[in-house]
């Protein structure tokens, strides 16, 4: 009866599925809008989508489930002496031919499995649910790999759990794309690690390399594996030397100069036809990174990490390696102590100051719009309210935008919403569906014991106010005097 029940389960799916290819095609039995049946068609497909998404990912939650069941069943009848590596092999040849999947990506698929089922039912139920999609599902798995197991629980309750607090204006982590978690992921991880970041980047540099790789169509990739400050530095000098050769009669795209520019400095030549370079006075632009640095950390007197723009934390050395060596200038922002957030800095005139770049940079992170990942260092300030609309100057009404998402607000009906000192803005598209601001995970700045402030009686950190320079700016002043 089983098997009857799994027939007539999978019968009425694809029943459903009928009915919903004929709402796409407009066959349904009523119409989406009467008053605006292709507009209301529109929508209706948009619903769909929705749908199908939490279906999808409840289906991959089922496929999970299945595959580690099936995994405990063989397991169980197997005789006593079976050998365990041949076991394993059994059961994802048998997984990776149902599913048409190579040994590779099948002994992926039941490793990742395993670990949802076995170790992360946080991870497990928001996909089930079909509130996270699988690649969620394996940035989850893949950031806790290697921690042990009340690690792995905070990481997932920091994301997953219910009890989390999180600001209402903030998207679920569902609510943006995989790779942006796995941003947020990897950066809750370094942060609170068991092991800290200057051991772990000390292993690492010892594995930097430059790794070649054949492509199609005579093509091949060079890729290399450094300190993120020197990638994260490459890679924006790049983007300036390439933005600067952009004009009326360059007919190569920006990532057609980037290439270029960059097989040109490899092979050692600014004026390399192979790579189809000409001399460029713009060669002269200096490398530019963007690094938020705790005081105390600055100091040492914490090992707390520093953040480097693009990219994450990194090593307080690293940071005050770039401070001492070179760094030519420094803004100050300052931020909140009891949740690390920069606060707000406005002005009433419509050019932006230096500084207010910056404090804008550190609270964005990166361009505002849904899914977008471009950097601080190739994005516009943009007023959410325009100046001459009445929008003043300040990081409540300003928002960083790359110039392809710049270019979309100005020309179609995409329409930022409310952004706040602390958080970037939310947008509206042209269906009037609302899609909320990426929530920053700000943490309160850690403080070396000897000078950690006295706690309320509630618990929090009290508010402080300073005449003069506080005592981390202080100790910051003494240590640039030093290196000066």
């Amino acid at each position: 009866m089983a098997k009857a029940a799994v027939a007539k389960a999978f019968e009425d799916i694809k029943s459903a599925l009928a009915v919903l290819h004929a709402e796409v095609d407009g066959c349904g039995a009523e119409p989406f809008s009467e008053a605006d049946p292709l507009a209301g068609l529109g929508d209706g497909c948009l619903d769909i989508l929705a749908g199908a998404r939490v279906a999808e990912a409840g289906f991959a939650g089922l496929k999970a489930r299945a595959a580690v069941k099936y995994a405990d069943t063989v397991d169980a009848v197997a005789p006593p002496d079976a050998p365990v590596q041949a076991q394993e092999m059994a059961i994802a040849a048998e997984i990776g031919a149902l599913l048409a999947l190579g040994p590779r990506a099948a002994g992926a698929f039941l490793a990742a499995s395993h670990a949802l089922v076995r170790e992360l039912p946080l991870t497990l139920s928001a996909l089930q649910a079909g509130t996270i999609s699988w690649q969620h599902a394996l940035v989850m798995v893949d950031e806790t790999t290697g921690l042990d197991r009340a690690g792995a629980a905070a990481l997932e309750a920091q994301f997953l759990g219910p009890d989390t607090p999180r600001p209402a204006t903030a998207s679920r982590i569902g609510e943006i794309p995989a790779y942006r978690f796995r941003h947020k992921a990897r950066t809750w991880r370094e942060r609170h690690h068991a092991e800290s970041i200057e051991k772990r980047h000390a292993k690492g540099v010892l594995d930097r390399r430059v790794e070649y790789r054949p492509d199609r169509d005579g093509m091949a990739w060079l890729s290399a594996r450094l300190p993120a400050h020197q990638a994260s530095a490459g890679w924006n000098r790049l983007t300036a030397l390439a933005r600067g050769m952009q004009g009326p009669e360059e007919t190569r795209t920006l990532t057609q100069l980037k290439a270029d520019t960059f097989a040109a400095a490899v092979l050692g030549s600014g004026n390399n036809s192979d790579a189809g370079m000409e001399a460029d006075p713009s060669l002269g632009i200096g490398a530019q990174v963007l690094v938020t640095v705790p005081v105390f950390s600055l100091r040492g007197l914490t090992d707390e990490p520093a953040v480097l723009d693009g990219y994450g934390p990194i090593p307080s050395s690293m940071a005050r390696d770039l401070v001492a060596n070179g760094a030519g200038s420094f803004y100050r922002v300052l931020v909140d102590p009891r949740d690390g957030a920069p606060l707000e800095i406005g002005r009433t005139s419509y050019r932006l100051t230096k500084a207010m770049k910056k404090a804008l940079q550190l609270r964005d992170g990166r361009c505002t719009f849904p899914g977008c990942n471009n950097p601080s260092l190739d994005n516009e300030a943009d007023h959410l309210t325009a100046w001459q609309h009445g929008g003043n100057t300040g990081l409540s009404n300003l928002a960083q935008l790359c110039p392809k998402h710049h270019h979309l607000k100005h020309a179609t009906g995409w329409t930022p919403t409310t952004a706040t000192q602390h958080e970037p803005p939310g947008w509206t598209s042209p269906t009037g569906r609302h899609y909320k601001a990426e929530h920053h995970d700000w943490e309160p700045p850690r403080w070396p014991h000897a000078l950690a402030p006295p706690v309320e009686a509630t618990g929090g950190s009290p508010d402080f106010i300073y005449t003069g320079l506080s005592p981390g700016e202080e100790g910051l002043e003494r240590f640039l005097h030093a290196h000066g």
